[in-house]
């Protein structure tokens, strides 16, 4: 599945097409993603629990050999590469499209805290989700009561 930014209109209102020429950098093609908020990396929710942090990474289309996840010190590394190449032939036409995403991220936990032999990653239905069991001696204590003498 290919992600396409789709309009209403059938052409862009002026003051909206001259803003765009204007303000993007025309030797910056990394501009030229097509994306209202110039970027092409994928939407990630961050989520914390006593237990663990979950981190989600929506990258629909992608395998998961796709990705690449590594845990270094106190960062947690994604990067991900997808090559597509497709080929049409017609009796008159004859056309080759080539695609290539990547993207990298990286997030920056408290050092020591995650029990990195039990992290896991699972990526289904275009969302790559990433559990960071946090170690036994950071997960929050419940109260201890304390009698008086």
């Amino acid at each position: 599945m290919k992600l396409t930014k789709v309009s209403d209109r059938l052409f862009p209102t002026f003051p909206s097409l001259v803003d765009n020429f204007i303000s993007r950098d025309l030797m910056d093609w990394n501009n030229w993603n097509f994306s209202s908020t110039n970027s092409t990396m994928p939407a990630v929710n961050i989520g914390e629990s006593d237990d663990s942090y979950l981190i989600e990474v929506a990258a629909p289309g992608m395998n998961k050999e796709d990705f690449s996840i590594n845990f270094e010190g106190d960062r947690l590394i994604i990067n991900s590469e997808m090559k597509d190449e497709k080929k049409t032939n017609d009796e008159n036409y004859s056309r080759r499209e080539f695609s290539y995403q990547s993207f990298q991220r990286s997030f920056t936990v408290q050092q020591g805290s995650i029990d990195i032999d039990r992290i896991t990653a699972k990526y289904t239905e275009g969302i790559l989700k990433i559990s960071l069991p946090k170690r036994e001696e950071v997960k929050p204590k419940p109260p201890k009561s304390i009698s008086i003498m």
